[in-house]
């Protein structure tokens, strides 16, 4: 299925020189090439060609990348078709090869003049593509060409190139500047914690002495539902003896299974009455549920302790060989799957915490910004009144668990409420600091990038707020841009010099 979105041609210039013994004559001039940008959903293309001139062929120097994740795209069982159509004229061209992964080489000769347009297809083992370059004209002269090619020459004196080929190395994105709702953020601090559902607590339920069932057994491990973790022995002890309970009560389950069992082949023939079958049938019950009870947590060796679900041992409260009591707490074991996240903030934003719709949540130990959505959390509550012992009110906030949150730690919270004010924002990661002042690079083509100072707003962590420098639907860098600015440092690539392949 084919799929495209139409981009106004960009037209810029670069200008090569000939040899150095063409340069004496008079009659020679720059060479003249023209860039062409478009963008469909799923690529990007740039390419450097001849001005088009009827009759005269050009060369199309095609760099095709993937929106995706801005890399090349990729050869395989892929072939590109390039047609120049104007007034209903076709001429194309089909290639089954790059020249260099990404780049082909495409040769058109246009066959009428006047304004067309260049549509490249690309056909994948995934699917068919288009991307279309609009407002193509070809000139009847080649001089008219190269004319206006020349006025279109970009002339920014503050831009770098970086071509196709480095941008393809590094882990390199643009993104169109775009308006959203952007509303106040409150900045604070948040405890992570278990959450209270996910959170069981294993009691002991004999007196006795502890005996781990694992010597490593500690906080942190992983533990599966049903595991045994630990037994209560009460084996040296002359009262309350579990051991003994448990002895008794299989010995009772067993001589009351086998009376009863026996008096029921004697009722038949009138030598019992049925009120003592049906008294040996109620003591029978009576032991088996008590047998059965304590078989499925106590052995001949005592209690036998074993994990209520899937997860860690969040708390050990007692040590191997410890003595305890029925009742007293043994372990705490967490599910591991949802944590809440409680930040406190100030009283003066008590008429706005009705507001807070999400959050982005940053660890202080990797420095990773995730969304409240991306957790599959939710804004759980907010406190109504302040205490004592805390003047600021909690905010407090549900999400699934990951590897790098860590109950007990601190994360950096910014909560953000709803809004219906738009304005320009940016990804954190385009943002350079230089002596204290801000700057993006613009992309001007894919590969020529001017340096830009912006004013900020507020932040939410992700994305912040340009006030000013940028307007809507500027193309930045959004990833990559410290490698355009060590680029710029050294100096060896000039804006004009030239597409070298």
């Amino acid at each position: 299925m084919k799929t495209y979105l139409f981009v106004v041609l960009a037209l810029t210039i670069i200008s090569c020189t000939h040899n150095q013994d063409h340069l004496e004559q008079d009659d020679q001039h720059e060479e003249v090439k023209i860039q062409l940008t478009a963008y469909s959903n799923e690529f990007e293309l740039f390419a450097e060609a001849d001005p088009f001139v009827l009759g005269h062929s050009s060369e199309i120097l095609a760099h095709f990348t993937h929106l995706t994740d801005f890399t090349a795209l990729k050869s395989t069982s892929t072939s590109i078709s390039a047609s120049l159509i104007v007034n209903d004229k076709e001429t194309s061209q089909t290639l089954e090869k790059p020249l260099r992964k990404g780049i082909y080489m495409f040769v058109l000769t246009p066959e009428k003049e006047g304004k067309g347009k260049l549509i490249f297809d690309i056909k994948t083992e995934k699917g068919n593509y288009q991307v279309v370059v609009s407002d193509l004209i070809v000139f009847n002269d080649e001089h008219d060409a190269e004319h206006e090619a020349e006025e279109l020459e970009v002339a920014e004196t503050n831009a770098t190139v970086f071509t196709k080929e480095q941008s393809w190395k590094i882990d390199f994105a643009t993104e169109l500047v775009r308006k959203e709702t952007f509303g106040q953020v409150i900045k604070t601090t948040g405890l992570i914690q278990s959450a209270p559902t996910d959170e069981t607590i294993i009691s002991a339920k004999t007196n006795g002495f502890i005996q781990f069932s694992n010597g490593n057994l500690s906080e942190g491990i992983t533990v599966k539902s049903g595991q045994s973790l630990l037994t209560i022995s009460g084996n040296e002890l002359a009262e309350n003896n579990a051991n003994i309970r448990f002895t008794e009560a299989k010995n009772n389950y067993e001589k009351t299974k086998q009376n009863y069992e026996r008096l029921k082949t004697l009722v038949a023939d009138k030598i019992v009455s049925e009120k003592e079958v049906l008294e040996a049938k109620n003591q029978f019950l009576n032991a088996k549920v008590l047998y059965e009870t304590l078989n499925s947590q106590f052995s001949v060796n005592g209690q036998n302790v074993k994990s209520t679900a899937n997860g860690f041992i969040k708390h050990l409260f007692v040590k191997n060989g410890e003595y305890v009591n029925a009742g007293q707490a043994l372990l705490s074991i967490s599910k591991n799957e949802k944590l809440l996240i409680t930040a406190d903030v100030q009283q003066k934003y008590v008429s706005v915490l009705g507001q807070i719709t999400t959050a982005n949540i940053c660890t202080s130990h990797n420095q990773k910004n995730v969304t409240l959505e991306e957790l599959n959390g939710k804004v759980l509550s907010y406190g109504k009144s302040t205490n004592i012992d805390n003047y600021l009110i909690p905010v407090t906030l549900q999400i699934d668990n990951t590897e790098f949150l860590i109950p007990g730690s601190f994360v950096e919270v910014n909560l953000k409420t709803i809004t219906t004010t738009e304005a320009i924002t940016i990804p954190n990661a385009a943002l350079l600091e230089e002596q204290g002042n801000f700057y993006v690079y613009v992309q001007l083509n894919p590969e020529l990038f001017e340096k830009k100072e912006i004013k900020l707003g507020d932040s939410d962590g992700i994305r912040t707020e340009v006030t000013q420098g940028l307007k809507e639907n500027d193309r930045i860098v959004s990833k990559g841009a410290v490698f355009i600015k060590l680029s710029q440092s050294t100096g060896t690539l000039d804006a004009h010099s030239g597409h070298v392949h």
